[in-house]
C-alpha cells in the first residue's frame, strides 16, 4: 500500500486528469480503511457478544415483568376498569381460576406466586393453594365461593391490587425499589415505609467502604510509586514484580490467608501482643476493619501502576530547578511534582473505586452483617430469592454509578487539560 500511495501512476495512467487521480487515491484510501476495519471486526464482534449483549439483557430484565402478564391475561381483562379499592367482582375470580387452569405446570404457578409474594406477603400460599384446589367449576359466583373456601384472604383487596399493578409486561418497580421507592395501589410513586428502606443505606455503605479503600490505597501507593519511579531500571523492575505478585494469586486464597492472619490467635494479634502493644486481641475479623485491610491488599497494584506510569514521565530536573530557585524540597514536591501526577491519581483512584464498589467475595467472607456491599445483595437475589428482576435492577444501579463516576472523571480531566 505504501508503494501504491508513493506511486500514484500505478493506479492512474500517466497523463490522466487531476480529478481521476484524486478519485483513484480516494478509492485506495477507502480500501485501506476497509481492510483495517476487517482486521478489527473479530474484536468488535467479541465485545458485542461478551459485553454489550449481556448489559442490554441486564437492563431489559430490570424493567421486564412477564410473570403476571403471561400467567393471568384473562384476569387482567376482567380487572380492566376496576377501582382498586375493594375486592373485585365474581368475574375476576372466575377469570383467575381460568388462567390458573391454563398454566402448563406447577413451575409456572410457582413463578407467579414468587412474583406476587414480593408485593404482598403470603401471596405465595394463596396462589399455590388455589392452584392445588383446581378444578373449580360453576358460575362466577360459585367459583368465587370455592376460592374463598380455600383461603378467606381472597376477599381482601391487597393481592388483587398487586395483580392489577403488575399486569403490564414492563414495570419500573424493580428500579424504584433499588432506590427505596415504590408505587402504591393506584400506581403513584412514593417513598417506602421507613422500616422497609434498605438499599439507600446499602448503596451509601458501598460508596463509603470503596472511598476508604481508595484513600488508603492512595496513601500507601503514592510514596511507593514515587520510590519506584526514582530507582534505576533494574531494581525498579524487580520491585515491580513484587507489586504484581497479588495478580498471580487467587482472591479466595488471599482472603483465606487474611482470615488466618487476622483471627484472634492469628499472626497479627500474636505479634502485637508479643511486642507489648496490646493486652487483648484486637477484633480484626468479620468487621469493617478486616474488609478494608483485605481489599486494600488486593487493589493496591491498581493504584500503583497508573501512578508509576505517570511519575516516570515527569522529568526530575523540575524538582531540582524549583529547589535551585529558592523553594524548599517539601514545597517543591507538593507544588511542582504532585500537580504533574494528577492524571495518575485520578486514573488510579477511579480504577480502584470502580473495582471496589463491585466487590463481593471479600466482604462476604471477612465482613459482618453490617459490612456487606451491594454486590452481596445482587448475588442473594440471584441465588437465594430467585428474583432476577431485583438483581438486575441493583446491577443496573451499580452500572449507572460507574458511568457517572467515569463521566465526572472525564469532565475534570478535560478541565485540567484546558487549564494546562
Amino acid at each position: 500500500m505504501q508503494a501504491t500511495l508513493a506511486h500514484p501512476h500505478a493506479i492512474a495512467p500517466e497523463g490522466s486528469p487531476p480529478g481521476a487521480l484524486r478519485q483513484a487515491l480516494a478509492r485506495a484510501e477507502s480500501r485501506r480503511k476497509w481492510r483495517a476495519f476487517a482486521l478489527t471486526l473479530p474484536l468488535l464482534v467479541f465485545l458485542l457478544l461478551t459485553l454489550l449483549v449481556p448489559i442490554a439483557a441486564l437492563l431489559q430484565r430490570a424493567v421486564e415483568n412477564p410473570e403476571v402478564a403471561n400467567a393471568l391475561p384473562a384476569t387482567m381483562r376482567a380487572l380492566d376498569g376496576w377501582a382498586r379499592k375493594d375486592a373485585p367482582g365474581a368475574p375476576a375470580y372466575a377469570a383467575l381460576v381460568q388462567d390458573l387452569a391454563r398454566l402448563p405446570d406447577s413451575s409456572d404457578a410457582g413463578a407467579l406466586a414468587r412474583r406476587l409474594n414480593t408485593e404482598v406477603p403470603g401471596a405465595r400460599s394463596l396462589i399455590m393453594g388455589a392452584y392445588r384446589a383446581l378444578p373449580m367449576e360453576g358460575t362466577p359466583e360459585a367459583i368465587r365461593a370455592q376460592l374463598l373456601d380455600t383461603d378467606p384472604r381472597w376477599a381482601d383487596a391487597p393481592l388483587w391490587q398487586a395483580i392489577a399493578k403488575n399486569g403490564a409486561r414492563w414495570t419500573p418497580d424493580y428500579l424504584l425499589a433499588s432506590v427505596d421507592l415504590q408505587r402504591d395501589a393506584l400506581g403513584h410513586i412514593e417513598r417506602m415505609p421507613e422500616e422497609q428502606r434498605a438499599f439507600g443505606g446499602i448503596l451509601l455503605r458501598t460508596f463509603h467502604i470503596s472511598l476508604v479503600v481508595t484513600l488508603v490505597c492512595l496513601l500507601l501507593g503514592y510514596p511507593l510509586a514515587w520510590w519506584l519511579a526514582t530507582l534505576p531500571a533494574r531494581p525498579a523492575n524487580v520491585l515491580m514484580i513484587l507489586v504484581l505478585v497479588p495478580f498471580w494469586t487467587s482472591i479466595l486464597v488471599r482472603v483465606a490467608a487474611w482470615i488466618v492472619l487476622l483471627q484472634s490467635e492469628g499472626l497479627v494479634n500474636r505479634g502485637l501482643m508479643g511486642l507489648g502493644l496490646i493486652e487483648q486481641p484486637l477484633a480484626l475479623l468479620f468487621n469493617r476493619t478486616g474488609v478494608v485491610i483485605a481489599m486494600v491488599h488486593i487493589l493496591l497494584p491498581f493504584m500503583i501502576l497508573p501512578l508509576y506510569s505517570v511519575m516516570k514521565s515527569v522529568p526530575p530536573t523540575y524538582l531540582r530547578a524549583a529547589v535551585s530557585l529558592g523553594s524548599s524540597p517539601v514545597a517543591a514536591f507538593f507544588r511542582v511534582y504532585v500537580p504533574q501526577t494528577y492524571p495518575g491519581i485520578g486514573a488510579g483512584a477511579l480504577l480502584v473505586f470502580i473495582l471496589a464498589i463491585g466487590y463481593y467475595v471479600t466482604p462476604a467472607l471477612l465482613g459482618g452483617a453490617d459490612d456487606q456491599m451491594l454486590s452481596y445483595y445482587i448475588a442473594r437475589y440471584t441465588n437465594v430469592e430467585v428474583n432476577w428482576g431485583m438483581a438486575c435492577a441493583l446491577g443496573a444501579l451499580l452500572l449507572a454509578a460507574t458511568l457517572v463516576l467515569y463521566g465526572v472523571y472525564r469532565r475534570f480531566g478535560k478541565a485540567e487539560l484546558s487549564l494546562g
